[in-house]
């Protein structure tokens, strides 16, 4: 069931950590915004023109990661396991600071900003939250990659489909639907990557930060973490909760059937360019309801080609 009002985190909270591609560490603030204000980065490192508004509109690369960027060239890169832990714990408003250009990996999911978030409390505000509702079908394709949406009353609903020719990640799909009640296996899958491609990814100045600590490797027909997987479909899931985060840079939450095919943070972002020039693909919405509703999000409080 669709949430009345929006929300935002109800104190300020920190993360400190290394940057996957860049190598250098930083530290983030999420803090506490007014209704309607969005999700907002602050490069605190920087004293001028340094607001970027998290936007699709604002993507200035999808290269193995999403970077946005302002009209003054300030950008903040590996956004979307921060923006993906918003959409899971239901944030519409706040302000992110950082001291860097990269959010910080982490253990390559969203599972240390779900369940810190979860913890520091969530504050429901007075104003409506709207709701992005597709109206008709709507297909993107490249090549062999592939997304479309079609029209859903209540949820966000994800089909996603991954091949690899590695025998390790393989065919692998996977349905979500974003009201489910338990979405712990989408939110604490790790980025992944095929060991013969990392020194290919370093050589282009990425990866710089990466390790076994924030990252599925896999060599041949075995992975190279000690630990193995957290579920049997981290690699497909993974690649739902990229698309999580990257929906999120519509502005709103988006209320649709997707089906994707072989996606990624490039696909994912022209699929929005294209799908929200036409405005006859979609309206925006409120719900109606004047009682108390459940949470769209109800996840519980929990006690390389490189995928970011």
């Amino acid at each position: 069931m669709l949430h009345l009002f929006q929300k935002t985190i109800s104190k300020q909270t920190e993360f400190k950590g290394i940057g996957l591609h860049s190598g250098l560490e930083s530290v983030i603030k999420i803090m506490p915004a007014d209704e309607d204000f969005g999700i907002v980065f602050k490069r605190t490192d920087l004293e001028q023109n340094n607001i970027i508004k998290a936007n699709f509109e604002n993507v200035s690369s999808a290269r193995l990661c999403t970077t946005i960027q302002n009209n003054f060239k300030i950008s903040v890169s590996t956004v979307e396991h921060l923006l993906a832990a918003l959409y899971i714990t239901g944030i519409d408003n706040a302000l992110i600071e950082i001291n860097a250009s990269e959010v910080p990996i982490m253990d390559g999911s969203s599972k240390d900003f779900v369940e810190t978030i979860f913890k520091t409390g969530i504050k429901e505000q007075n104003a409506k939250r709207k709701y992005l509702k597709i109206l008709k079908k709507f297909e993107f394709k490249e090549n062999e990659k592939s997304i479309s949406i079609e029209p859903n009353e209540n949820s966000l609903n994800v089909d996603f489909e991954l091949v690899y020719l590695n025998n390790v990640i393989g065919k692998q799909r996977n349905q979500i639907n974003f009201s489910d009640k338990d979405l712990s296996n989408v939110y604490t899958s790790r980025t992944f990557c095929l060991f013969e491609d990392v020194e290919q990814i370093k050589k282009i100045g990425l990866a710089k930060g990466g390790s076994l600590d924030n990252a599925i490797v896999v060599k041949d027909n075995k992975i190279l973490n000690s630990t193995g997987l957290r579920n049997k479909k981290e690699f497909v899931n993974h690649k739902i909760l990229d698309l999580a985060g990257d929906f999120l840079l519509s502005g709103y939450r988006i209320l649709g059937n997707v089906t994707c095919t072989q996606g990624g943070h490039s696909l994912t972002n022209l699929f929005l360019r294209t799908l929200l020039q036409d405005k006859s693909n979609y309206s925006m919405i409120e719900t109606k309801e004047s009682k108390t509703v459940k949470s769209y999000f109800k996840t519980p409080l929990s006690k390389l080609a490189v995928n970011a």
